[in-house]
């Protein structure tokens, strides 16, 4: 398969917001809001500080994407990742899209020093969680919590 994988733009942030759309209908704690994920794409794009969005385009239209969003962790001293966002069309699915994106969002990982990438995948997304464990993501002993700050 003939695909192309590079960093985001703005004038992606259309076809990101579908794709967010998709995955935000499909978990149990989100619900899509085209002006909430326009907003954070726009942060995450113009500051590359916080990190990127790596996407996957088939005959110039958007598959998949996946972000990286930077941290430091005081337990290792050193700059980490958060892995967010990690979605595919449908049709492209369980045929090495995703694998390649991962691999890229890695190697990107590394490039910027980061010792560490965490993410969080739905209790129920069995299939994530097989997906990411194949590719050498394991079951951490920690458990995330939240407050929201609305």
């Amino acid at each position: 398969m003939s695909l192309s994988i590079e960093q985001a733009t703005i004038r992606d942030i259309p076809a990101l917001v579908e794709l967010l759309s998709a995955l935000f209908s499909q978990e149990e704690e989100f619900t899509p809001e085209p002006k909430k994920q326009i907003k954070g794409l726009t942060k995450i794009i113009d500051n590359p500080e916080i990190g990127t969005i790596i996407i996957a385009r088939k005959n110039k239209k958007i598959i998949g994407m996946v972000n990286i969003l930077f941290t430091v962790s005081t337990a290792l001293g050193e700059r980490v990742a958060l892995l967010e966002d990690m979605v595919i069309t449908a049709p492209f699915r369980k045929v090495g899209v995703g694998s390649q994106l991962l691999t890229n969002a890695i190697a990107y990982a590394k490039v910027y020093g980061c010792k560490r990438i965490t993410l969080l995948t739905d209790k129920t997304n069995e299939t994530a969680q097989c997906f990411y464990q194949q590719q050498g993501f394991y079951l951490s002993s920690m458990i995330p919590m939240r407050i929201s700050l609305d």
